[in-house]
């Protein structure tokens, strides 16, 4: 498999473009992961409705219980870019024409 190729833009990007990118790219993993739960929630519901076995039942919630864990430390990542973000890189202007 080879690298990805990521090509340079034909003019650079600005500080406010580089953070704007930066939380949409955030807002955008949320709503994968939001999708994820949802997803899980309705794993649980099917078992439930097609009566599976007790054992299968407990089976679908330790999965379920193990990606929400996964989502959960995956948020704690996000926070941790965002607070990046607001501490490192976020300078708003001071003549108004950014962000």
């Amino acid at each position: 498999m080879s690298m990805p190729l990521i090509s340079m833009p034909e003019n650079p990007i600005t500080m406010c473009q580089a953070v704007t990118n930066l939380i949409e790219s955030i807002a955008l993993e949320e709503t994968a992961l939001s999708h994820i739960l949802n997803a899980e929630g309705e794993k649980i519901q099917r078992a439930v409705a097609v009566g599976c076995t007790m054992q299968e039942l407990l089976e679908a919630n330790e999965s379920a219980a193990n990606m929400v864990a996964a989502v959960a430390n995956l948020e704690m990542v996000l926070r941790d870019k965002l607070e990046f973000i607001s501490n490192n890189l976020y300078y708003p202007s001071r003549g108004g024409d950014c962000c």
